[in-house]
C-alpha cells in the first residue's frame, strides 16, 4: 500500500490508522492537524481512521508567532 504524505510517497507493508502512521514516521502529533484526501481529520479520529491505499495526507504543523 502507497500513502502520499505532503506530496512525498511512503510505501507500507499493511493497512494503518492515522495514529500508526505518524508513528511509522516518526512525527509529533503535538501541533499539528491532518487532511486526508482534503478532508480534515479530528484529532479524536486519528486512533480508528484507518488509511487506504493511494491516500493522500496533508499534515500542518502549528508555528507560532506574532
Amino acid at each position: 500500500m502507497n500513502i502520499l504524505v505532503n506530496e512525498e510517497s511512503h510505501p507500507f507493508s499493511q493497512p494503518l490508522t492515522l495514529l500508526a502512521l505518524l508513528n511509522e514516521l516518526a512525527l509529533n502529533p503535538a501541533g499539528c492537524a491532518l487532511a486526508v484526501n482534503q478532508i480534515i481529520i479530528p484529532r479524536d479520529n486519528w486512533p480508528a481512521h484507518l488509511l487506504e491505499d493511494g491516500d493522500e495526507i496533508l499534515l500542518f504543523q502549528a508555528i507560532a508567532g506574532g
